[in-house]
């Protein structure tokens, strides 16, 4: 079969967060998608099962080598831009995917032509459940101190649940350790499986956020780049105005 491996979030080749896009895999069962998925072991691989479009978009599944997801960024818009250069092969305004969270639309950006940016629009964020401060310390490896009390630690969804955890500086950042038995233990009551964590010191001064996220139930112990957790991360800063606004434009 026909895929191709595409880097997403990335400024130069062989960068980014890898994703597989497999085209016309419409015959694959499911057990094959994921076996694929596991063969090929990058965070995501995404199969675009119908080359037509229908109800105005098309149909694309996403897998982890553990599971299959309902929503997850990178592969959408790597998926998304597979279908411009490979399907539809002429520019076109926006591309949309229906995905199992349902209709995600990917707006695309030119240059001379030349395809430069894609933007997606996730779904509406959703708040759930705020968590201790401890547990959570204890589940990172880090002192209570590291975290941002002034914030809470909460799950958050754009299609796909993640719990936000803000810290007060790089240095907690970078020695973050998840504990896995705390992890999963932790986990097995929610319906976020995934941790994002987020400070405001950055490697790069056109930075506004350092971000790391760590996926262990789905196969994934840290994400590379990630759209999915970051879209929920847009959600969080916005309805708790962390830069003292409830709009947001930042790079992280």
């Amino acid at each position: 079969m026909k895929y191709y491996i595409v880097d997403v979030f990335a400024q130069e080749k062989y960068n980014g967060n890898q994703l597989a896009v497999f085209v016309d895999a419409g015959s694959l069962t499911s057990h094959k998608m994921q076996r694929i998925t596991k063969e090929i072991n990058y965070s995501e691989t995404a199969f675009i099962t119908n080359n037509e479009s229908r109800e105005g978009g098309y149909d694309v599944r996403i897998f982890t080598p553990a599971q299959e997801l309902p929503f997850a960024g990178h592969p959408t818009l790597g998926t998304a831009y597979i279908i411009q250069q490979e399907i539809v092969k002429q520019p076109v305004e926006k591309v949309t995917l229906n995905l199992k969270v349902g209709q995600i639309p990917v707006t695309l950006h030119y240059v001379d032509n030349s395809l430069e940016l894609l933007w997606m629009q996730q779904k509406p964020p959703i708040f759930e459940q705020i968590f201790a401060t401890k547990a959570i310390a204890q589940v990172l490896n880090l002192p209570i101190d590291d975290i941002d009390s002034n914030f809470p630690i909460q799950e958050v969804s754009t299609g796909l649940p993640f719990i936000i955890v803000p810290l007060k500086t790089l240095a907690a950042i970078k020695k973050a350790k998840v504990n896995l038995e705390k992890c999963f233990e932790l986990i097995s009551n929610t319906e976020a499986k995934s941790i994002l964590i987020f400070c405001p010191e950055t490697y790069h001064p056109e930075n506004n956020l350092n971000v790391r996220v760590f996926c262990d139930y789905f196969g994934v112990p840290e994400d590379p780049a990630t759209g999915s957790a970051n879209g929920c991360l847009a959600g969080y800063l916005a309805n708790y105005a962390y830069f003292g606004a409830d709009s947001v434009d930042i790079r992280v």
